[in-house]
């Protein structure tokens, strides 16, 4: 809804849902690399080979986005357990511990959900800490093949010049593995919003990029992001017209 009154196109890509194809449109099923994930605190998400897959998904579909004249992109998830896997990424990243990353998620979990989930990202960091000197590996181990296709996604973003306007916690964490493989891509990234999410904060800090808003919206899918996108359109703009305005200024000044 929020993006059809901004009058922005969404595009929807299926990299790993557990669902039936035919469920879906083929628009959106087409480009999936695997139906679901694994189980990450007592398994690997992927398999090497299925992690490059999607890291060159996501790399794809930037070119196909910056050669169809995309101006800047909001990058969201629609995932579930999403936040697991990225706080897992983060922590691992940034060394915490699991308690300090572990939010309550979108849905607002109560306390013994809290606490199985943050049991989680603490088995699956100890699975994930002999990998992190490789982010393929990283990724196959604890991420999934939506948080591989979207760092991939980010990284041909930035090689390509592209501005992208990332929206929570899973964005986050997608940034903070692409940094390890590209440390100026950031240059190229915007953080949407703050979500309230330990994690997030903690990913955002280490890439050295401040939130355009800051009202805890928890919804996800972008939404975040996409109610930020009209301040950075205005800041644009008017980046654009300051040096004709300096210009004229200067002009009156020597009348």
């Amino acid at each position: 809804m929020l993006a059809r009154r901004s009058g922005v196109p969404v595009r929807i890509v299926d990299a790993g849902l557990d669902c039936d194809p035919e469920l879906l449109p083929e628009d959106v099923t087409r480009h999936r690399v695997r139906r679901g994930s694994g189980r990450i605190d007592i398994e690997d998400a992927l398999t090497v080979e299925e992690a490059e897959q999607a890291v060159r998904l996501g790399m794809a579909i930037a070119d196909e986005e910056a050669d169809s004249g995309t101006d800047v992109v909001v990058l969201g998830d629609l995932s579930v357990g999403g936040t697991t896997a990225a706080a897992t990424l983060i922590a691992a990243l940034c060394g915490t511990d699991a308690s300090v990353v572990t939010g309550r998620g979108s849905t607002g979990i109560d306390d013994l959900a809290w606490m199985r989930k943050c049991a989680a990202i603490r088995d699956a960091l100890r699975r994930a800490r002999p990998v992190m000197g490789d982010q393929l590996e990283l990724l196959a181990a604890v991420g999934g093949a939506d948080l591989a296709a979207m760092t991939g996604f980010l990284l041909q973003c930035s090689a390509r010049r592209l501005p992208v306007i990332l929206d929570g916690v899973v964005t986050a964490a997608c940034a903070l593995v692409a940094q390890r493989a590209a440390f100026r891509s950031p240059d190229w990234w915007l953080a949407g919003q703050l979500s309230g999410e330990p994690a997030q904060t903690k990913a955002l800090d280490r890439l050295s990029l401040t939130p355009v808003l800051e009202h805890g919206v928890t919804v996800g899918e972008g939404t975040g992001a996409l109610l930020a996108l009209p301040l950075v359109q205005s800041a644009a703009a008017l980046v654009a017209e300051l040096p004709e305005r300096e210009r004229d200024d200067a002009a009156k000044a020597e009348d």
